[in-house]
């Protein structure tokens, strides 16, 4: 081979590369870890949106899913597990499994669609820049717990006692927790706490509030909350106790509904896991608070206790069940 032929196939292989590069990324099958308490509708929202992007399960994507089923000393064991697989990228859809992937990788990049107190559950070291392998988006908004009550209370004029059901054992609730007594202390209200911290604590709990039976019931919603939260609004309508979910737990029959839209979030968590596969440190992404919120009346449920909603808080509802 002469010079101007080798040149001439240095220049080429120059040019080429870009493109041979792209390809491999383009026939590349990526790997997400998720690990959670049990499958929820809520995830397909995460799912369609990186179809959307191009990642589709079983073509170009495969996912290894782990749930405790309530035993969240399993944590550790499915973050070591996806560790050793060497996953690209691992999903958390609870603060306890946050951390112990923390504990159990400083490389492989964490994502979390709905983290409730990241910073003050000590999974990051500040929204603005979290560092480390870890990002996401949260849940946490001014005034959330505050703004849940004050509903309750528009909606039910004697309101006074309100029993809150709550996931003592998640670090990242004792913020939503906090948040809740000083709002009940400025609206003159009493907070019953009903902690439970496995699947078992649910049944002990519905029987505190069947003997007390509060004027209401206010849930913090985490994972294993979210689980039982068919449960949760089954009692509270046999037992004629108006209840305040999250409308991300997705349950009908509650009187009211107000947060953040977890579809929302778990959307843009996609959005996250694209910019990582495409090259992005995860510690280099803000962690994003939610921008959409959606107030839901069930009007049935509120018939059904004898109540009358006021208009103008009809007004102010995105979504009025009938």
């Amino acid at each position: 081979m002469d010079w101007r032929t080798l040149l001439g196939t240095l220049a080429g292989n120059v040019l080429l590369a870009p493109f041979a590069a792209r390809a491999q990324q383009a026939r590349k099958t990526w790997r997400i870890g998720l690990i959670g308490v049990a499958p929820s509708e809520i995830q397909r929202a995460f799912f369609q949106r990186l179809g959307e992007l191009g990642y589709v399960e079983g073509d170009n994507l495969t996912v290894e899913r782990r749930f405790s089923k309530g035993r969240a000393e399993r944590f550790s064991e499915f973050a070591a597990e996806l560790v050793r697989l060497n996953v690209d990228v691992i999903l958390v859809t609870t603060t306890p499994a946050a951390l112990a992937v923390k504990r159990a990788t400083t490389t492989i990049p964490v994502v979390f669609p709905t983290a409730i107190d990241p910073v003050g559950a000590g999974v990051v070291a500040s929204l603005g820049r979290p560092g480390a392998n870890i990002t996401g988006l949260t849940t946490e908004a001014p005034d959330l717990m505050a703004k849940r009550l004050q509903l309750l209370k528009e909606a039910i004029p004697r309101l006074s006692r309100i029993a809150v059901i709550w996931n003592a054992a998640n670090p990242a609730n004792a913020r939503s927790w906090t948040q809740a007594q000083v709002a009940a202390r400025t609206l003159g209200l009493i907070l019953q706490p009903q902690e439970v911290r496995g699947p078992l604590d649910f049944e002990r709990v519905f029987g505190v509030m069947a003997r007390e039976h509060p004027s209401a019931l206010l849930v913090i919603a985490d994972a294993l909350v979210i689980q039982h939260g068919r449960q949760i609004v089954d009692f509270a309508v046999r037992n004629r106790i108006p209840s305040m979910l999250d409308p991300g737990m997705g349950v009908t029959g509650a009187l009211l509904g107000y947060g953040p839209s977890l579809s929302d979030l778990w959307g843009r968590a996609a959005t996250y896991v694209d910019k990582i596969f495409k090259g992005a440190k995860p510690g280099d992404l803000p962690i994003e608070q939610p921008t959409k919120f959606e107030t839901i009346i069930n009007l049935r449920t509120a018939k059904a206790l004898g109540l009358t909603i006021p208009q103008s808080l009809l007004a102010r509802a995105d979504q009025i069940i009938e």
